[in-house]
């Protein structure tokens, strides 16, 4: 196997003109049923987004190859699925392995269309999802809705790290960054094994063991961030080198779903709305929680008092750390995470919990990307936000675990959160990109 991939990036490498069709064909092999279980899709993924991001193709392209390559997966193991329907059981393949379809199956039936959401981030599900549902007949048009924005997601969340990590080694970073680097990503990679080891066994005391974790790093990052400077000149480098007027505007909306306004109307919509239909306990975490994460931050800006980069033309005049966007969007994404997760197993709560980090992140690294924040300015706002949601769900559920929310009431709150994000992404966006602005 390491053969046979060292053999594929080399030939790569030695003819640079294919990289970006085989982007799209590891993308379409990797979303598409059968093919996607037995090939290393994952692995190929990264390989290949190292080598464009080492100076073939730019970011925008590459994750638009990697988008339009999951949409072709997608659409095709639809197509088997709608053509076979239940005779699809006895294709060669999936007669000597039922499992493959049979836990697809099992997921669909459960969750229906958010299955096709979450399941696009669990490695065997995600090529026979959409097989199943065109097993199932669903509808077309709504197939391709939640296709479009769940292939969007995950281009980003499976081809950014390895773009990311081509650019950085080839362009002439500090002398401390990698070392640095090494010492984030280890600790970070420390606290996510041990979060999903005790999430996924269930234990009792998990929501505060993940806490304390985020509240040892937390403190690590105050303390040591002077010492990190050459991973944050060096992060700072690599974004601003391969800044693009063309995604400026793009990357502003993003942004302002993280202001302080959007955040302050989207917490109190969310806890007023909770409360009106009297889920007073999930009203409780959700204040605690976001409420709790503004005063903190708050006050931790008071206190270090640390200045934003030299990036802007009209520099801000509030200090950068930790990031107040970071913190807050993680905040609120998270506590949506939790609630959409309660009365579910383990695995399923875990998965809410990576997916809502993902909006979360997007609005946080806009910060670094417009020059407003420190890579280490969104690393404390992200577990400062993390630290907070644990104690205020351990707090809400001090005597009795947190119930599910009921449907009716999901269908309450999710529009009026998506209108009223974006009504805030829009307005004054014209003011926002000239203040944005390089």
């Amino acid at each position: 196997m390491e053969q046979w991939l060292d053999g594929l990036t080399g030939w790569l490498g030695a003819n640079p003109q294919w990289l970006g069709v085989a982007i799209f064909l590891v993308a379409c092999i990797e979303c598409l049923a059968i093919a996607g279980i037995i090939v290393p899709g994952t692995v190929l993924l990264f390989a290949v987004a190292v080598l464009a991001g080492s100076g073939v193709l730019g970011l925008g392209e590459t994750l638009l190859l990697g988008f339009l390559g999951g949409l072709l997966g997608d659409a095709l193991s639809y197509m088997i699925g709608k053509h076979f329907h239940q005779n699809i059981r006895r294709l060669p393949v999936l007669r000597h392995h039922p499992e493959w379809i049979g836990s697809a199956e099992t997921y669909f039936k459960r969750y229906g269309i958010a299955s096709l959401l979450v399941g696009r981030f669990i490695g065997p599900l995600r090529p026979m999802l959409p097989m199943v549902a065109g097993m199932f007949d669903m509808p077309l048009l709504r197939f391709i809705a939640v296709s479009l924005v769940a292939a969007a997601g995950w281009s980003i969340a499976y081809l950014l790290p390895g773009w990311a990590t081509g650019a950085a080694m080839r362009l002439p970073l500090p002398e401390g960054f990698w070392p640095q680097a090494g010492i984030i990503f280890g600790t970070l990679a420390v606290i996510i094994g041990l979060s999903l080891s005790t999430s996924i066994r269930d234990r009792r005391h998990g929501t505060r063991l993940i806490g304390a974790l985020c509240l040892l790093a937390l403190v690590g990052v105050f303390l040591g961030w002077p010492y990190l400077h050459d991973f944050d000149d060096g992060v700072m480098t690599l974004v601003q080198e391969h800044r693009s007027q063309a995604i400026d505007g793009a990357v502003v909306v993003v942004t302002r779903l993280g202001d302080f306004r959007t955040q302050f109307f989207l917490g109190g919509l969310l806890t007023g709305l909770l409360l009106v239909v009297r889920q007073w306990r999930h009203a409780f975490f959700a204040a605690g929680a976001l409420m709790g994460t503004a005063i903190a931050n708050g006050t931790l800006k008071w206190l270090f008092a640390r200045a934003r980069p030299e990036v802007l033309t009209d520099p801000l005049t509030s200090y950068s750390m930790p990031s107040g966007h970071s913190s807050a969007s993680f905040a609120f994404f998270l506590v949506l995470a939790v609630l959409a997760g309660r009365g579910q197993p383990p695995r399923m709560r875990l998965t809410w919990i990576m997916l809502g980090c993902i909006p979360a992140l997007a609005i946080a690294l806009s910060r670094v990307y417009l020059g407003a924040h420190w890579p280490t300015d969104i690393l404390a706002g992200a577990l400062l936000a993390c630290c907070v949601c644990a104690i205020s769900l351990t707090l809400s559920q001090y005597r009795q675990t947190l119930p599910a929310l009921p449907l009716k009431v999901w269908w309450l709150v999710l529009p009026a959160c998506i209108a009223l994000l974006a009504f805030f992404a829009t307005h004054a966006l014209p003011h926002a990109l000239l203040r944005y602005q390089y």
